[in-house]
């Protein structure tokens, strides 16, 4: 995500941190998972510098996902939360200028999406998407409500738990970073088998994000803090990139 040396020496990676491209119980990716050997393709000059991100792509509501899609200054439906943290490098340090896009269901487990499938009643004020660019010190904040879980095609009663996906960009399109994030306590995580890809507990929590009650707004919203590694032996999981960033 970033050319500069980082500080400290060099981070290796490991790859047995990260989930392997054919996990059977996550039935597509019997189909999606490489059968040859992978390439590695260099990246262009103009993948790698640009373009570059700034405040005046966003919108004044992009960060509030409560109120991005309504139509009259009506709240989205469900638990109020603000999901807050920094997208940092392996040594802690944080990244600034970074784009982070989210998306997710709303508080039924129902995505906006012309393909769902779920009986679940969408919400005319959610639409399920929003984004912010990092501060000086890798910080970002949103606010929106708690996604409900929802059952998919996979086996014959599984059940994705609650989530909000995250896309991180660094200097251009091609420097895009994709994972998921879960909610601290919730019990389906455990028993979601794309969940289960990931070889260790220790690596399924660097994607479940804490509870942070001392900086819940009483009467308004709970807060989670979610903090995003980018690189390193244990760098965040990201979806996108099994074999490490």
């Amino acid at each position: 995500m970033s050319n500069r040396k980082p500080a400290g020496g060099f981070f290796m990676r490991d790859t047995a941190w990260h989930p392997p491209a054919l996990t059977p119980q996550y039935k597509t990716s019997v189909a999606r998972s490489p059968s040859r050997a992978l390439l590695s393709m260099p990246q262009t000059m103009s993948e790698v510098t640009g373009p570059v991100f700034g405040h005046n792509i966003l919108g004044d509501l992009d960060n509030d996902l409560i109120l991005n899609y309504s139509q009259d200054g009506t709240s989205a439906i469900g638990p109020r939360i603000i999901v807050y943290g920094r997208v940092v490098d392996e040594n802690g340090r944080g990244v600034p200028g970074a784009l982070v896009e989210v998306w997710q269901a709303n508080a039924g487990g129902h995505y906006r999406h012309a393909k769902e499938g779920y009986i679940a009643p969408l919400d005319p004020n959610f639409g399920g998407c929003g984004r912010v660019i990092t501060d000086d010190d890798g910080g970002y904040e949103f606010r929106t409500i708690q996604p409900g879980p929802y059952p998919w095609p996979n086996r014959v009663n599984d059940w994705r738990p609650a989530h909000i996906h995250f896309s991180i960009f660094g200097d251009g399109f091609a420097q895009r970073l994709i994972t998921q994030m879960y909610f601290e306590g919730d019990p389906m995580i455990w028993q979601c088998p794309i969940v289960d890809t990931v070889p260790s507990r220790e690596g399924i929590e660097t994607l479940v994000a804490t509870l942070d009650m001392a900086a819940t707004l009483p009467m308004d919203a709970r807060v989670y803090k979610f903090d995003i590694v980018l690189r390193g032996r244990r760098a965040t999981i990201f979806e996108n990139r099994m074999e490490g960033t």
